[in-house]
C-alpha cells in the first residue's frame, strides 16, 4: 500500500490546489494598538469623571456635628457647622436613630449663612418617635 499525503506526517495541512479558494496569510498582531487604544478610553472616561464632578458633585457643603443635648424619648437637640459658600444657603438633612439602628426622625433643615460668613453653627431640635441615641447629619447641598 502506498501512502498519500493523508498519511503522511509532514506538519502542515495540504490543499489540493483550487478546491477551498486561496489562502490567506496570517495576519500580525499588534498589541501596542490595542494598548494605545484602551489608554485613550481611559484618559477619555477620566477626563468626563472630572468634569461631571465639577459639574454635579457638591464638596462646599459639608457638614460637621458639634453635639447632640437634650435627648429624651421624644427628641433630640443637633447642633452642627455647615461649609457653605460666603453667605450661601443650605438644605441639610438630620436624623437621630434609636439603640437598635432604626431611624426614629428625620427632617430637612435650611441653614442661611450670613454675609460673610462660611461655616454657621445651627442648632435644631428634631423631633423623634422613640428615645434616640444620637443625631447625625446625613447630607448637605445648595438651597
Amino acid at each position: 500500500m502506498t501512502e498519500t499525503h493523508a498519511t503522511t506526517g509532514t506538519g502542515a495541512p495540504v490543499f489540493p490546489p483550487g478546491r477551498y479558494g486561496r489562502r490567506r496569510e496570517p495576519r500580525r498582531r499588534r498589541p501596542w494598538l490595542v494598548a494605545l487604544l484602551l489608554a485613550v478610553v481611559v484618559a477619555i472616561g477620566a477626563v468626563l469623571s472630572v468634569r461631571l464632578y465639577r459639574q454635579y458633585g457638591d464638596p462646599t457643603y459639608d457638614a460637621q456635628v458639634l453635639r447632640y443635648t437634650d435627648v429624651t424619648d421624644s427628641q433630640v437637640a443637633i447642633e452642627f457647622r455647615v461649609t457653605v459658600p460666603a453667605g450661601g444657603e443650605a438644605i441639610c438633612v438630620v436624623r437621630a436613630r434609636s439603640r437598635d439602628g432604626a431611624e426614629v426622625g428625620k427632617a430637612e433643615v435650611r441653614v442661611d449663612a450670613p454675609p460673610g460668613e462660611s461655616r454657621p453653627v445651627t442648632r435644631y431640635v428634631l423631633a423623634t418617635t422613640a428615645r434616640p441615641i444620637n443625631g447625625e447629619v446625613v447630607r448637605c447641598r445648595a438651597a
